[in-house]
């Protein structure tokens, strides 16, 4: 089953989730509206919001407020890259030129600000558990800040360790797939056990969903994600197949690479080689064995969950997330 065939299954309720967001976004200053539209022409996955929808599906049914936190689930995540972009000086996103690069990091910041308040109230309109969901939310935020200021902290020391890059890994990237799921469960007032069960799910799927992403990164197919190879290691990040490679030496060599990436922004000659190092001590390849880990650890969340086409489908979203190429 494909990504699409999914899509296809949601495709009334993701119109849903985009006239939601449309609604939402709507501005009478017509600056700002522009800039909604045209970034609305570019989505992305919607895969956040394809999460909720069938997590609200295999546990009850969607509802109206299943929709409602889809859309503020994906305008939180798109908040959060406009927010990025500005950080990390991105001048192109999803294929196209990002909106710190046309309109200058300051109104982009703003832009992203608008679309943060207007996820949060998407959540106090809705009927099931606003403010339980506004803190799961919030919390969140808080999970993402320190993650990001985690990863910068590691990317000037070069010393990351498992442990580190799991817990930049939950911040940036896992934390809000858990929030999605758990909303969602309650958007539809799923039992206690389904909602925490669906939480871990999409916390493990989020996991296996940055790590494959990191393994990308170090193949050719990465250009596919709009990035070129090595992007990371030019940030100074040291991710997933890079520590897998880095248990494989002894502990001067390890250190020694370590270095090479903390001078990596200075010095991007030193990246050719680091992914060679990563390739030749199987790093992708182990790292893929780390993913599929969690990935089978979220699969054996669903068994709380009912039988029918919500379960099959996530079971194949997970499926999705670690045999995707782009």
């Amino acid at each position: 089953m494909s990504i699409q065939e999914i899509h296809t299954y949601l495709q009334q309720d993701l119109d849903r989730v985009e006239a939601r967001m449309e609604a939402s976004l709507r501005s009478d200053i017509g600056l700002l509206d522009r800039i909604n539209r045209r970034l609305r022409e570019h989505p992305g996955k919607m895969l956040r919001p394809m999460l909720a929808l069938l997590v609200g599906d295999a546990c009850g049914g969607v509802t109206e407020d299943t929709i409602r936190f889809a859309a503020a689930a994906e305008l939180l995540h798109n908040a959060t890259l406009l927010h990025d972009d500005v950080v990390d000086g991105a001048v192109e996103r999803r294929g196209v030129p990002t909106a710190a690069k046309l309109l200058g990091g300051g109104p982009a910041v703003l832009v992203g600000d608008y679309w943060l308040v207007n996820c949060m109230q998407e959540v106090l309109d809705a009927s099931h558990q606003p403010e339980r969901v506004l803190r799961i939310f919030a919390q969140t935020l808080h999970h993402l800040t320190e993650g990001e200021l985690l990863q910068m902290e590691k990317a000037d020391r070069g010393d990351t360790t498992q442990a580190d890059y799991l817990r930049i890994v939950y911040g940036k990237t896992a934390s809000l797939f858990e929030a999605t799921a758990t909303a969602a469960a309650l958007s539809v007032s799923a039992t206690e056990e389904q909602a925490a069960a669906m939480g871990r799910f999409a916390r493990l799927l989020g996991t296996a969903f940055q790590i494959k992403d990191d393994i990308l990164d170090y193949s050719e197919t990465s250009a596919a994600l709009g990035k070129p190879v090595g992007l990371d290691l030019k940030e100074q990040k040291i991710t997933q197949p890079l520590l897998c490679a880095l248990e494989a030496v002894r502990a001067d060599e390890a250190a020694q690479w370590r270095a090479r990436v903390a001078q990596a922004a200075e010095h991007p000659e030193h990246i050719p080689g680091i992914v060679a190092f990563v390739h030749a001590h199987r790093g992708v390849a182990q790292a893929g064995a780390v993913m599929d880990g969690f990935i089978a650890d979220a699969l054996r969340c669903l068994e709380v969950l009912p039988d029918g086409p919500g379960k099959r489908y996530l079971t194949e979203l997970a499926h999705f997330v670690g045999e995707r190429t782009v």
